[in-house]
């Protein structure tokens, strides 16, 4: 997710059609390479309708919980497949070799990064998460804080997930491009079609499955694609390449380094993409270990792509048909982004290029239809159901309701993330600033909610507000929003931060939680300030009975969520059941 980062810079050439008219050379599309995609989306849409069929979306037994959580009946084998194809995005692969070639390889953070970041989230917040029960990522928010918290902490996971989907359907949109000389728009149209379509059928069980099928794409069609490209004419032996897409690092760059690697690790936790996946295994042992394995295989997906990058920066383009399309002896920096396309167009022959095409189609729809999952799922649960509460005077909303809700949800967020893929030229920018504040904001959020158990909305809100203050006060290039914080080691020279402000943001927002919260709570427990005070009532536990409407879980599993702490007991009766 977070190699959008530098991509934004470059968009805008493809968004202003200069790419498009460079490859459509008169007008001419490769029909075997359109006939391979068009197989492929028809081998997914099947798929996704078939599994679809297992979930309840439809009649009087309609069941949001089969569409959210596929009824929390996703085995280990689902479920460590459709984890790892939804970290291993467009953006994941395409990313990966654009650094491996801009930078070096010590800069491609991302494949560790997101290793450690599934394996802590698998092994801190999977089991507190899973054995209370929750429904998504918000539902320890809407319980312990109300309706208004929770929406406050929607719009950057609302915002994160939208701008994700539509840079990555932009990124495919580029590829398509370049292989086949399919028009960017309609590339995009027709992929969030279909993305959308097979979610709206079958919810998290569509998602899932055709995750699987996806994966394999990705494995397949990169890991056959860069020996080939190795082992072009043009391409000099990576060895003697080395200290060009090795990369290396500076003094100066620690302070960056740091803050970026933390930002992977900690910062890709709060998504409620992963945590679908985590709440739909059937134990918590599962969730648990899903989490730990598929960080794994997303260091594996990430191999084929570092090679393709390295590839990329070891060929002599003049000795290939890049030259005569684009009229340049080497790839301009501007179009290091569109490396994996290139190689896999010049550097093997058509069958490969087509699958391995298809591998990237199959990335960017296997994170597509999460994020689009991820974004209805929380509007229905965590802001309708409670809306629909208070504007109906405590009149519950059906599961029917929930559904369809959710069912238009999928459709507008899709549409959404598709016109601004084909419109807005700083999608990168502002989905990578929208993963600036899940960390900053979010990450030590879900921290306390989950396991400091004075925490309160007076806390809350504190660590909230200085979050922000902190993180935009470091400024942001991309809008050209000027510092109003300079933070230690401030380059003056070139206005930029030197310092981790991103880390040192989040650390002062999880201190202020704590701090603000622990106050609170001694002052009304002790009763220094009368209860009556307690203008937003968290600081006094709920009877359960008195819990709103979104906060209400499914099934057994609502024993663990009156203390909103781990249910140790819970969890070991799961654990007992998985070794049996």
């Amino acid at each position: 997710m977070f190699y959008e980062q530098d991509q934004h810079h470059n968009n805008e050439e493809i968004k202003t059609g200069k790419l498009t008219d460079i490859i459509m050379v008169d007008g001419v599309i490769n029909i075997w390479g359109l006939v391979a995609i068009i197989i492929f989306y028809v081998i997914i849409f099947i798929i996704g309708i078939v599994a679809g069929r297992k979930s309840k979306s439809f009649g009087k037994d309609a069941n949001s919980t089969d569409l959210i959580l596929a009824g929390r009946n996703i085995g280990p084998f689902v479920g460590i497949f459709t984890l790892t194809a939804t970290w291993v995005g467009g953006g994941y692969i395409n990313g990966t070799a654009e650094y491996t070639l801009s930078s070096g390889l010590v800069w491609c953070q991302a494949p560790v990064g997101y290793a450690i970041s599934l394996a802590v989230g698998g092994l801190v917040f999977a089991g507190p998460m899973r054995s209370a029960g929750y429904m998504t990522m918000l539902d320890p928010f809407q319980q312990k804080y109300g309706p208004v918290m929770t929406a406050l902490l929607y719009i950057p996971a609302l915002l994160g997930d939208l701008f994700w989907s539509a840079a990555i359907l932009a990124a495919l949109g580029s590829s398509l491009t370049v292989v086949i000389g399919l028009e960017n728009t309609i590339s995009i149209i027709v992929s969030a079609v279909i993305a959308v379509f097979y979610t709206l059928i079958g919810g998290l069980y569509s998602v899932a499955y055709t995750d699987v099928a996806q994966l394999i794409m990705i494995l397949i069609g990169l890991f056959l694609a860069f020996p080939f490209a190795m082992h072009h004419p043009a391409v000099s032996p990576l060895e003697m390449t080395s200290s060009s897409w090795l990369g290396s690092l500076t003094e100066n760059d620690a302070g960056l380094y740091l803050d970026s690697g933390l930002q992977l690790i900690f910062g890709g936790i709060p998504w409620q993409v992963y945590f679908q996946r985590v709440l739909s295994a059937r134990t918590v042992g599962q969730a648990k270990w899903l989490s730990i394995v598929a960080g794994f295989f997303c260091l594996v997906c990430a191999v084929p792509a570092v090679m393709i990058g390295a590839i990329g920066a070891s060929t002599n383009w003049t000795e290939t048909a890049y030259v005569d399309v684009y009229n340049q002896t080497t790839v301009p920096s501007e179009e290091y982004k569109n490396i994996l396309p290139l190689v896999l167009q010049y550097l093997t022959p058509p069958a490969v290029s087509f699958i391995g095409l298809g591998a990237v189609s199959a990335a960017v729809m296997s994170s597509t239809d999460s994020a689009i999952l991820s974004m209805s799922s929380l509007f229905s649960h965590n802001v309708y159901r409670p809306l629909r509460k208070f504007l109906c005077r405590g009149k519950k909303a059906s599961e029917l309701e929930v559904v369809w809700f959710m069912r238009v949800a999928v459709v507008v967020f899709g549409a959404v993330a598709t016109v601004m893929a084909i419109y807005i030229t700083s999608i990168y920018a502002l989905w990578f600033l929208c993963s600036d504040f899940v960390y900053v904001i979010l990450f030590p959020q879900l921290v306390c909610v989950i396991f400091l158990k004075q925490a309160n909305m007076y806390g809350a809100l504190t660590g909230y507000i200085i979050g922000w203050i902190l993180r935009l006060g470091g400024g942001e290039a991309t809008f050209n929003l000027a510092a109003f914080i300079l933070y230690p080691w401030y380059d003056f020279e070139n206005s930029a931060q030197r310092f981790p402000f991103k880390t040192f943001s989040m650390l002062v927002s999880f201190l202020s939680i704590v701090i603000v919260s622990l106050i609170f709570h001694v002052l009304f427990a002790r009763e220094i300030l009368p209860k009556r005070y307690d203008f937003f009532a968290t600081c006094i536990p709920k009877p359960e009975e008195e819990l709103e409407d979104g906060e209400e879980m499914d099934g057994p599993e609502k024993t663990g969520l009156s203390n909103l702490g781990y249910n140790l007991e819970e969890q070991a009766k799961q654990e007992n059941n998985t070794k049996l």
